[in-house]
């Protein structure tokens, strides 16, 4: 055999190869390939999809936390202003009740200081009837002079 013949006859066979690559190998690999290629671009919208999903749900959850930080500086401030309040209340109660006990604390020594003066006027008024026995050296009889005692009560 000669040269020539080796090259036709390779070339003959290298393409029977080629066709028979192209008819039943290449497809099956273009095929793998494309799915292969349709399954990363999918994966990769997937991933965009996700990295909005999970911006959109950072979005969100910041503005929860934000309402719920504006809710407790509120409720906070509620609660700052109702005790607030209710000290103010107890202080005003406790004044009040403080001017009560004052004024019953005065009306009492009112009444104690008017317990004490008829208590002198009394004990004057005897002291008084005793003097006047001593100096007039007999017995005064006191129911007798009960008008002129209450006067002089009244004067002292």
């Amino acid at each position: 055999m000669s040269i020539n013949a080796t090259l036709i006859f390779q070339l003959i066979v290298f393409a029977i190869l080629v066709w028979f690559t192209m008819r039943f190998i290449w497809p099956p690999i273009t095929a793998a390939l494309d799915e292969r290629a349709k399954k990363i671009a999918e994966g990769l919208s997937a991933a965009d999809k996700a990295k909005a999903d999970l911006a959109a749900a950072n979005t969100r959850v910041e503005q929860q936390l934000s309402a719920a930080r504006d809710d407790a500086a509120k409720r906070l401030a509620d609660a700052e202003r109702l005790a607030q309040q209710m000290v103010e209340e107890a202080k005003g109660r406790a004044s009040e009740e403080a001017a009560k006990i004052i004024a019953a604390a005065r009306a009492e020594a009112e009444q104690e200081s008017v317990k004490a003066r008829e208590t002198l006027r009394e004990q004057v008024a005897g002291l008084a009837v005793k003097g006047a026995e001593a100096i007039l050296k007999r017995e005064v009889n006191a129911g007798v002079h009960a008008e002129l005692l209450s006067r002089l009560k009244t004067e002292l």
